[in-house]
C-alpha cells in the first residue's frame, strides 16, 4: 500500500513539473500552414494582431509569433557605398529613410500592384516617409541617385 502511495505521490510530482515545463508561442490568427519546396520549409501565419516594436538608436526589433525576414540584394546594378536604412519595417505609419549621401537622390513608393503611390526629392540625410491613409499591404520603396537605382526595400504596412 506504502508503494502504490509512493507511486502516486511520483506520478503527480512529474505530472505537474512536466506541465510546468511546456511553453510554447500562441497565438489566435486567421490562417497559417508549412510550405515546403525544394528550397527548404517555411511556416507561416496570416492575421497576426498582436507584436511590439521596440525602437534604439542601432535599429528596431519587433516581437511576435513569426516575423517577416527578407533578404534583399540588386541584381544587374553598380555596386555604391551610399549607406541607407528604411525602418521600422514593418510599419504602423511612418517610414524613416536614412542616407549618408541624399545629393541627387530621390525614392519613389510601389504599391504590391507595381502603381507609383510617391515620390519625393531627398533634401536632407533623414527622411520621414508617411503610409498613412494607405492600406496595410506590402509596399516596395525605390531609392535612386543621378537617376540609377542605389536600392529596392521591400516595406510591410500593418
Amino acid at each position: 500500500m506504502k508503494f502504490k502511495k509512493t507511486l502516486y505521490i511520483a506520478f503527480a510530482l512529474f505530472t505537474m513539473c512536466a506541465s510546468l515545463e511546456l511553453s510554447a508561442q500562441e497565438n489566435t490568427v486567421a490562417a497559417g500552414g508549412k510550405a515546403t519546396g525544394s528550397g527548404g520549409t517555411v511556416n507561416y501565419s496570416v492575421g497576426q494582431v498582436a507584436y511590439t516594436t521596440n525602437t534604439g538608436t542601432n535599429g528596431s526589433v519587433s516581437q511576435g509569433v513569426q516575423q517577416p525576414y527578407a533578404i534583399s540584394t540588386t541584381v544587374g546594378v553598380n555596386q555604391t557605398s551610399i549607406q541607407l536604412e528604411a525602418f521600422p519595417n514593418p510599419t504602423a505609419n511612418n517610414l524613416t529613410l536614412k542616407t549618408d549621401d541624399s545629393e541627387s537622390m530621390i525614392y519613389l513608393l510601389f504599391n504590391n500592384q507595381g502603381a507609383e503611390i510617391s515620390r519625393k526629392t531627398l533634401n536632407s540625410k533623414t527622411s520621414s516617409i508617411s503610409l498613412e491613409g494607405h492600406p496595410p499591404a506590402t509596399y516596395f520603396l525605390k531609392v535612386l541617385k543621378n537617376n540609377e537605382i542605389v536600392k529596392v526595400f521591400k516595406i510591410i504596412k500593418n
